[in-house]
């Protein structure tokens, strides 16, 4: 047989920044977070244990060594996480990786057309195996000495390994991984979590968006410097947006009633909104998930407005087929710690969030059109994206610059605006229940 060739994509081999290290205070003093032998360590489960409840969490919590560490170990490699829409595995071997602290991981499609994750590395000596972020390939090749794979992790050729070789227990280690509703998901965990109410419901609310037939329009993805907190925090308000987000403010609705915590129906709109919705086939109601991870509401935009564009019309013609009416709002999806999604009547947003180190988060963002929606045709790919590249830019700077406030040592952090900020209390509960039931004892990862 003769030696397969690495395919583009899968024959990188690098390593990404471990983020940076961020001043905190120190017995009144600004010192980095590497303590020396006569200083303890920060305990970030003591500072858990001693928030008051319903309370923000206190700086040293954010963008230091000892939070990123802790974060890891008690909810990234314990929780469900976004790995991409399935439009983007849309054929057998498209492929998306990503970074989960040091775990590589790779999501593939099959030839079967299931999804399946692995651990991103060879089964010899450990090269990385695909270092791009997306692609297709027919096998996967390590880069380092050619062992190849099959899509679904067996290992295809191994050159002179010897006749007492067995190829069969060499397959690439598996990573738990679910599909459903459009989305892709994985856990390192030994166990994962249950997750099919989470798919039962997502498949029932996004039927009308016709996932399956979705494509990837576009996909960006940017780096902040924060701690990932910050920016699950940002997103789970709209508080700030009047100050920092004219394009988007244009046609989503600021009302902290629809898009804090508490059911959007609380507020007439909503209720109108998710009333005239269900009536036309629209799953549309209030939804939370066990232990407040994840919720599902639709809600409307402005008035007149349809879509995410700076004149509230349409950024795909036709919009996606069988959807009631084009300004059916945007169906929001969040899923702890890693994701928010919006589904509309003529495109779908999906946003994935990974800790790249202490002080630095990833934000990569896909855009969904109908599968027969023509580019220059049907949509401006600069119009489609438009209001959020610049809404993640300017949350960019606003969660950069709460990164440099929090790690000061006269940083005190006050108390939430009951109206406006019900959201980032539920996400700062959640995380703090998350890390301490999960501090109970180590749990294995898959495949260890």
């Amino acid at each position: 047989m003769a030696p397969p060739a690495a395919p583009p994509g899968c024959a990188e081999v690098g390593s990404r920044s471990g983020g940076v290290a961020i001043p905190v205070a120190r017995g009144g003093r600004r010192a980095m977070m590497r303590p020396s032998s006569s200083e303890p360590a920060m305990d970030p489960l003591a500072l858990l244990h001693s928030r008051r409840p319903d309370g923000p969490l206190p700086g040293p919590l954010y963008g230091t060594p000892e939070a990123h560490a802790a974060d890891l170990a008690g909810i990234w490699t314990q929780e469900w996480l976004l790995a991409a829409p399935s439009a983007a595995l849309a054929e057998p071997g498209a492929y998306v990786t990503m970074q989960v602290g040091p775990y590589p991981v790779l999501a593939i499609r099959g030839r079967d057309g299931v999804a399946r994750a692995f651990h991103n590395v060879c089964r010899h000596r450990g090269s990385r195996l695909c270092g791009e972020a997306s692609g297709r390939t027919g096998r996967v090749v390590c880069p380092y000495h050619r062992w190849a794979y099959d899509l679904d992790g067996r290992l295809l050729w191994a050159k002179d390994m010897g006749e007492g070789f067995d190829r069969a227990g060499h397959g690439l280690l598996p990573v738990h991984c679910r599909e459903g509703g459009g989305l892709v998901w994985v856990c390192l965990a030994a166990e994962a979590p249950d997750l099919a109410p989470l798919l039962a419901a997502t498949a029932r609310y996004a039927a009308p968006h016709r996932m399956e037939e979705m494509k990837v329009a576009h996909v960006s993805t940017i780096v902040e410097r924060c701690d990932w907190k910050l920016t699950l925090e940002n997103n789970r308000e709209c508080y700030h947006c009047g100050a920092n987000h004219p394009s988007l403010c244009r046609t989503f609705d600021e009302d902290p009633e629809l898009v804090g915590s508490e059911d959007a129906e609380a507020a007439p709109a909503g209720r109108a909104h998710v009333e005239r919705c269900e009536a036309a086939g629209l799953p549309s109601r209030y939804l939370l998930g066990p232990q407040g991870q994840w919720r599902l509401v639709r809600i409307p935009l402005v008035p007149g407005a349809v879509s995410y564009t700076l004149d509230g019309d349409a950024a795909v013609r036709g919009g996606i087929p069988g959807m009631p009416f084009p300004d059916a709002g945007t169906l929001l999806l969040f899923h702890y710690p890693n994701s928010w999604n919006h589904f509309l009547s003529d495109h779908t947003l999906h946003f994935r969030v990974l800790p790249r180190g202490p002080g630095e988060t990833e934000v990569t963002t896909w855009w969904l059109v109908h599968r027969d929606a023509r580019e220059g045709e049907d949509y401006d790919l600069g119009r489609l994206t438009e209001v959020w590249e610049a809404t993640n830019a300017e949350d960019r700077h606003v969660v950069e610059e709460t990164q440099r406030g929090v790690a000061s040592p006269a940083f005190r952090p006050g108390p939430y605006s009951v109206r406006q900020e019900g959201g980032v209390r539920q996400f700062v509960d959640w995380y703090a229940g998350a890390m301490l039931r999960h501090a109970g004892g180590p749990r294995r990862l898959a495949a260890e």
